[in-house]
């Protein structure tokens, strides 16, 4: 299984144990980066999580691991919707659990992409949803809630704890070295919205000091992916604040940290055309390949219809959220925390394309994204 990648990853391993730092690399030029997404076609696709698994834990633990549906679903993307690619989380919890198996299972996932045309984005870090993540059984979706299982990674009392850091280093040094040469992967998603409260239901969760504690540790995250020299570019994704401009004073030191170490701009958008434009022109000036790595809310305005053609027209990679409907069940909209839908179904889908037989929530949607990828192609 692990034949393409036994080597570098053998090295990364001893590296790990006898604590010898990788020589400093430096973020792309702006250069280096236009010369990147200039070689790639226009970038179309979903974040995606197998549809029987609830979250990141179920999605690659060896137990609940489905390569046959992943070969399934992966497939749907492409063939229905002309996808070329797919957002998806990983675990440091699973790395901690069994490094070798876990590299093994996402080199697999990357072979089945592969077949389909699709070169995945690795997301390492996520400070959304449930911060006490366990390993082991994930709970049953709750009835009618958007992502009621998700979690973060890592913990909140991994992040409080400096002595957990070595371990969050290994697994960054690790799980990018291993893959840091493998043209499969298209790019590294650092953190994903390191500066999110936890969102839902668990905003009021987060430990004293911990914000602060992702404040540090982002830019160490990105020095501990970069230090591998991966072919692939780093980014981590701004999604909130009334003006992203390089001369704006709301720029928080997170966002800060994220434009400055990001080789790649990536950005959240659930808003109607207007905003999602404005944050396209605010992003702009910093000179850099733009993707838009989450968007997607049907009842807030934010369409197939009305925002894809702009990312297409505008040459920004478009990756919405997100692929088949299953344990996840974010066709339910963010409200759902604090009221659950008695019904089986929302009047109006939220996020999602694709039942889970594999039929399009709406057939204009995906002969839009098809029409979409051609025209780019031309």
């Amino acid at each position: 299984m692990l034949h393409r990648l036994a080597l570098p990853f053998l090295a990364v391993l001893a590296l790990a144990a006898t604590g010898a730092v990788a020589p400093a690399a430096q973020r792309w030029s702006a250069a280096k980066a236009a010369e990147w997404y200039d070689a790639q076609p226009w970038t179309s696709g979903a974040n995606y999580i197998a549809s029987n698994a609830i979250n990141q834990l179920a999605m690659f633990q060896a137990d609940t691991f489905d390569p046959d549906l992943i070969d399934r679903e992966l497939g749907w993307a492409h063939d229905k919707f002309g996808m070329n690619t797919v957002r998806v989380y990983l675990h440091d919890l699973l790395w901690e659990q069994d490094a070798a198996g876990f590299t093994g299972r996402v080199d697999r996932f990357l072979g089945i992409a592969e077949r389909h045309g699709i070169r995945p984005i690795l997301v390492l870090f996520d400070s959304c949803w449930d911060p006490d993540p366990v390993l082991g059984y994930q709970r049953k979706p709750v009835p009618g809630v958007h992502n009621s299982g998700w979690v973060q990674s890592p913990g909140r009392q991994d992040l409080v704890n400096p002595a957990r850091e070595a371990h969050l280093r290994a697994y960054v040094e690790g799980i990018v070295g291993a893959f840091a040469n493998d043209r499969r992967v298209l790019a590294w998603d650092v953190w994903n919205e390191p500066d999110n409260p936890g969102g839902g239901s668990y905003n009021d969760k987060q430990l004293p000091g911990e914000a602060a504690r992702i404040e540090a540790l982002l830019p160490k995250a990105f020095a501990w992916a970069r230090g591998q020299k991966p072919i692939q570019p780093l980014t981590s994704a701004l999604w909130q604040g009334p003006d992203w401009h390089p001369d704006s004073p709301a720029l928080t030191p997170m966002q800060r940290t994220q434009l400055a170490e990001s080789d790649i701009v990536s950005f959240h958008n659930y808003e109607k055309p207007a905003s999602f434009e404005k944050r396209i022109a605010e992003l702009r000036p910093y000179g850099r390949p733009i993707l838009c790595t989450e968007w997607m809310a049907r009842t807030e305005g934010s369409t197939p219809e009305a925002i894809l053609p702009i990312g297409q027209r505008e040459r920004v990679g478009m990756i919405n959220w997100g692929l088949v409907d299953g344990a996840t069940q974010t066709r339910f909209p963010w409200n759902s925390w604090k009221r659950p839908y008695d019904r089986e179904e929302p009047p109006v889908w939220f996020h999602d394309l694709l039942q889970t037989d594999g039929t399009p929530y709406a057939q204009a949607e995906a002969a839009l994204f098809r029409r979409m990828r051609d025209e780019a192609a031309r």
